[in-house]
This record gives structure tokens, sequence and C-alpha cells, in this order.
């Protein structure tokens, strides 16, 4: 049968016809192959419908990580894993709670020949109590089958467990049962990981090349087809594909008349000067499926050319890897150059936007990529909240948009703009209030009148955190908007920020109950709040800056030319972020919060940072405004330090994260004719201007 080229200039996927025939493995016949396929995969037709036990999962997606056995041997990277997941808020330490089990014993590297092999892993893994032929089990797996042939044989039997692997076949992935995740090397950081390279969205997206690779050309064997023929379609130019017949102990015994021409071209180019000066990036197969050369390409924003058949890509049950690359085929290696040459400067620009945002999002730590590989599995278990494409591949993924709040991506603050839709146009006011109702001029009651006359304000919530009783409704201001009070159940500073049913609205406006504020300046920072719905807008600004002499996050209330933070003592956000900030922030940080009675702003400013990668934006405020310690401040003993505590808090919230989320800005939105020499009679906010 011809090969057909079927490429699709929309779809930039280069492939051939369904039935037409696979790349042959070498050195071992078809049968040889199937008896190994069949040995490991005895439970090939294994789907969640008939190989995992949903009652287990009744009461939430808990994962438990058996405890080490005495003699166990973990890597370095089979660590991070671990601790991935025994940091995520999935964690559970008693295994009748457990949905899903994971190994203490280290799977990640199955190559006989490897250092990191370990022994023995079936009568381990067979001896454990609830491992039930792998019901439940999640196996994480890097490197399968040794040389020559390298197959996906792991030495042991998966039974009913699911696999997470790198490389995989599409001839043996069990699709929405097997997860596929990148093949990442042992430097890959445990979490927060390396930015992308994508500094300049210039268009059209000028490089020096088109086209690059530098890797190992493998003389005889498993993937030395593709690698073996690509000095066909390198011109020196502006296509660079190079390779070396220098590796390995034996390589001058099997080197071939091209060893020396190429290895002197080899050493020509810097691979990180090509990698960040081309548009494209080959990804061909090495002696296993996947290689370092994708996640590499990812992150320099350079668009991956995968040529690797049968390959099922990383994450592809959720991603849209038509969106961020191309997908070839290896027998028509000749065709790429043209290819890569037909794409235009529009998609080559949205292209390497994607590789940037799927980056970020999956892939630039361990973290990431062991939790995105647990979302997907937990979105199977709630199949009726799942997440959809949308949520996955638009920013800021599927790891920020959880689907227990809401599947409606219209209720999320991210896809206002993509959907073609608004927020709500009134909001819900907040208040935080911490000490007992003295009388009808108590700043509250104050505030509530302000807040009430406002023409966006839907409704009034009071948050009674108060050891004093709740005073009776007598006691409270009547307003023109519904006015609750809610009594909190733990009275703890990070209940503030818990999704109250009532709240309704997109926006809240979060206030502390001794802020002053004017009912224009509450108008005017819910309009600029509608343009930016997905950060914080408010008044009151902080920053942070790196203590080189103490070497840690500092954080200062100083007035200067830039912030990095808009306290919610009165700031509008999307009503969202309450749900993220109850069930994404680790209970153990929501306890220091909690224990302290003090940096909770601080932490939600971290988490919508970290979320939008933007800084919150402030608003202008009467001159005569003055943000007031809260009453459970000043009632802390003198030994504690209000900014040292803050400043504590700033370096364990940067150590959740891995990184430090928090943008600076310069930025000051004010009215138009703010401070003009104009009638005031001309101005629509005019009582921000009187002192």
């Amino acid at each position: 049968m011809d090969v057909m080229d079927v490429f699709c200039p929309n779809c930039l996927c280069l492939c051939v016809q369904e039935d037409s025939p696979q790349l042959q493995h070498q050195h071992t016949s078809p049968r040889e192959r199937r008896a190994i396929r069949d040995n490991i995969y005895k439970n090939k037709r294994c789907r969640m419908e008939t190989c995992f036990d949903f009652a287990r999962c009744q009461s939430g997606f808990r994962v438990y990580i058996y405890p080490p056995q005495r003699g166990d041997e973990i890597s370095e990277t089979y660590q991070k894993i671990l601790s991935s997941i025994e940091e995520s808020r999935f964690h559970t330490t008693d295994p009748s709670r457990a949905c899903l089990f994971i190994l203490a014993v280290d799977t990640l590297d199955r190559d006989q020949l490897s250092a990191q092999f370990v022994q023995n892993v079936r009568l381990r893994i067979q001896s454990l109590p609830t491992w039930n032929d792998g019901r439940n089990h999640l196996i994480f797996n890097l490197y399968s089958g040794t040389w020559p042939d390298y197959t996906e044989d792991l030495g042991f039997e998966v039974g009913q467990a699911m696999l997470a692997k790198a490389s995989a076949d599409v001839v043996n992935f069990r699709p929405h049962f097997d997860i596929s995740i990148p093949l990442f090397s042992k430097d890959h950081p445990p979490k927060g990981g390396g930015i992308g390279y994508l500094t300049l969205n210039d268009a059209p997206p000028s490089r020096k090349y088109l086209l690059v690779f530098k890797g190992k050309r493998y003389l005889t064997g498993i993937g030395s087809e593709t690698r073996n023929a690509l000095y066909h379609i390198h011109n020196g130019e502006d296509i660079i594909l190079l390779t070396t017949c220098k590796h390995g102990k034996d390589w001058e015994k099997h080197k071939d008349s091209r060893c020396g021409r190429d290895n002197e071209e080899y050493s020509k180019f810097d691979y990180q000067e090509l990698l960040h000066n081309s548009s494209f990036c080959l990804v061909p197969r090495g002696r296993r499926l996947g290689s370092f050369r994708f996640l590499e390409a990812l992150q320099a924003a350079c668009i991956p050319v995968i040529l690797s058949n049968g390959w099922e890509l990383p994450f592809s049950e959720v991603i849209d890897w038509r969106k961020a690359a191309i997908i070839g085929d290896e027998r028509l290696l000749l065709q790429v150059s043209s290819i890569t040459r037909s794409v235009g400067h529009d998609r080559i620009l949205a292209l390497r936007q994607q590789t940037q945002f799927l980056w970020d999002a999956y892939f630039s730590s361990v973290a990431k990529i062991v939790l995105t590989t647990l979302e997907i599995i937990q979105d199977r278990v709630d199949s009726h909240v799942s997440r959809n494409r949308l949520l996955w591949n638009s920013l800021p993924g599927g790891l920020y948009a959880l689907p227990q709040y809401s599947t409606d991506p219209a209720q999320f603050p991210f896809y206002y703009a993509i959907l073609g839709k608004s927020p709500s146009q009134q909001f819900t006011a907040v208040i935080h209030t911490v000490t007992p109702l003295q009388s009808q001029i108590s700043p509250v009651v104050k505030l509530i009148i302000a807040v009430a006359k406002s023409k966006f304000c839907a409704q009034i919530v009071v948050l009674w955190n108060c050891d004093k009783p709740l005073p009776p409704r007598n006691k409270w201001p009547s307003t023109s908007v519904p006015l609750t009070v809610i009594e909190g159940q733990t009275k703890t500073m990070s209940s503030r920020f818990f999704p109250h049913d009532v709240i309704l609205t997109d926006a809240v406006l979060s206030l502390d109950e001794d802020s002053v504020l004017s009912t224009n300046e509450v108008d005017f920072a819910f309009i600029v709040w509608q343009n930016f719905p997905e950060r914080i807008v408010g008044y009151p600004a902080r920053s942070h800056y790196w203590d080189s002499s103490r070497s840690r996050w500092g954080y200062t209330s100083k007035w200067t030319n830039d912030y990095s933070m808009v306290l919610t003592g009165a700031a509008f956000y999307h009503r969202y972020y309450h749900y993220l900030f109850t069930h994404y922030v680790p209970a153990n940080l929501l306890t220091t919060v909690d224990r302290i009675s003090n940096c909770e702003d601080i932490l939600m400013n971290f988490l919508v940072s970290a979320v939008t990668k933007q800084p919150p934006i402030k608003v202008t405020q009467k001159k005569q405004y003055k943000e007031t310690m809260m009453s459970q401040y000043l009632a802390l003993p003198p030994s504690c330090n209000h900014f040292a505590q803050r400043q504590t808090c700033m370096n364990a919230f940067s150590h959740w994260l891995g990184f430090m989320p928090l943008v600076h800005s310069q930025m000051r939105l004010d009215p138009v004719l703010f401070r003009d020499q104009v009638s005031i009679l001309r101005k629509k906010y005019r009582d921000i201007e009187k002192l």
C-alpha cells in the first residue's frame, strides 16, 4: 500500500492512513513482542469501569503511599515524586481512607543494565496486604526494557494497576486508564520549576533558525533509522540537524564513514544557543519513544516537531497537542522542512505561546507532572464534575480550575474573554468583624451604610468572628440591600475566605470592619475590577523584597514607587478565590494562619498571583484614608511582632509553591479628571478628592 500524506495545515499533524503498518522493532519477532506484552499487560483490556473500585473513593480522592520496607533503595527522582504526593492536598496516612495507592518500591528505572534497577519488585509488590492484583494502584515508570530491543518489559506484572509511564506505546497503552507522562531528567526541579523562555510576543516571530536538533546518532538497533537520515535535510543554514556517533564505550568499533564529519560539525554549535534561537525543534525518538528533547523544546518556546511513531504523547487525554506541536511521521522525514516552512507567522506565535503555557502549567517541575497525573485520575473518579478541554488547554490550566467548584467555564474569572461574556454587574460585600458592636457610630456601622449606598452592591454579608454573642437584628443599621450576618463556626482568620453559599455574585468586596471607604471609592474600584476580574483590585498596598543579608524574603509597608500585594482589608476579587483558598491551599498553611491570627491576606495574594502570573491592581484613595491595625493584632502579646510574623509567612508560602509568585507593579488607576484643574462638578467620583 502506498503511504498517503494527509497533512492538514489547521491540525499541524502529519500522519498516514490508520491501516498503514507501524515501524517494526528490531531483533525480536512479532511473536516474541506479543509474548512480552501479554506477560506484562495480562489485563490489557483494563478500563476504569472494569479494573477500578470506585467504592473506595466515596469519602473523597485520597492517595496513600505505602511505608518503605527495610532495605528499600529509593532514587532521588522517585523521592521527588513521593514528596510531591505527600505535600499535596490528596495525601492521607490512613490506608482505610485511600482511593489510590502508591508503591514505596522504586519502579522508575526497569532497565536491567541500570544501576537504579531494583531487584525482586514482583515479590515485594505481591506481598503488600492491599495489592489485590494492582486494583486502585498507580505505578510510575520512566524507563522500561533494555538493550538491544528496549521493549516495554518492566520485569513484573502490573495486573490491574494503572501505569503513569514515559515513552508509552499506543499498542500497549490502555486509554483512559494508563497515563502517559513525559520523560524527565534526575535534575528536573522538585517544584516551582524553571520559567519558559518566550520573553517577546513579537509578530512576526523572528528567530535565527527554522529547525534544529542536536543529539546522539545510533548506528545500529532500535531508534537508529530516523537519526541516521537527518543529514538529508540538514542544510547548515536555517536547518541545523546535528548528530554524533561519539557515545558509549565501543563507538569507534561501529563508526561509519560519516561519523568523523558528523562529530566535527556537532562540536561547532552550542545546544542552548540553537534551542533559544529556533522556531522549531525536532524531537525524534531515541532508544525509547520519548526523549529529554521534548521538555527542553517546550521550555525554550521551540515548537516540537515530533517524529516518534506510536508514542502516546504526555497527558494526551486532556492536552490538545495540535495547539503546541507538529506531529509527524518518521517515514515522511523528508517532508519536514517543507511543512515547517509552510507554517505562517501568526500560527508560529500561537504555537510558541501554547508551549509556554503547557510548560508552566504541567511540566516545569516534578510536582506539576505528579499533580497533573493525580488530577486526571480524580476527574475519572468524579466524572460528573470533571474538567472540560477548555479548562485544561487555556490559562491558568487544569490544576487551578477545580471542577468541584463548577464545570462551567463561565463561572471562573479566567474565561470571560474567550467565551465573550462579562462578570455579573453587582458585588457582595463581606465584612470581617472581630470586635463587639458598641453603638450606631461604630466603624463597622459607618462602613455598612457607605457600602450599601453603592448602586452596584447586591448584598452585605457580615462574618461575625467575635467571641462576644451575636447582636440582635435591631442593633444593625437598616439598609436598602439585604444584610446577612453569619456567625463563624471556627472563628478563625482563614474562615473569612470560606465560600459561603449566600455569596451569589461574581465579585466579592472583602473588608475589615475598621476600613474607611466612601461610596465613590467603592464604585470606582468595582468598575476597575470588572475590567480585571481575575485579579485583586483594591486600596492598601504592600510589597515584598529579597533580603540578601538574611537570604530570605522580606515584607514592607513603606510607601514606595511599586507594590506587589493589595491587602484584603479593602479589595475586590472573584468569589472563586474563596473556593480555591479553602480547598487548594494545604491544611498546614491554613492552620499556621489560624494559629497566629495573621497572614491570611498575604496568602490570598500569593494564591492569586500564582494563578494569574500578574500583580494586583491598586486604585486611588482619599488622602485621609488610613489603614488601621486590626484589633486582634493589637491584642497580641508584646513578644509577637506583627511584621516579623508576616515575613515568616512569606517565606513559608514561597516554600510551599517552590517559587515567589508575587509580581511588582508601578501602576495605580485613578478616575479620569482625578485632581485635574477643572470644576469638581465635572468629575464623576468627586468624593475621592475630598480631604
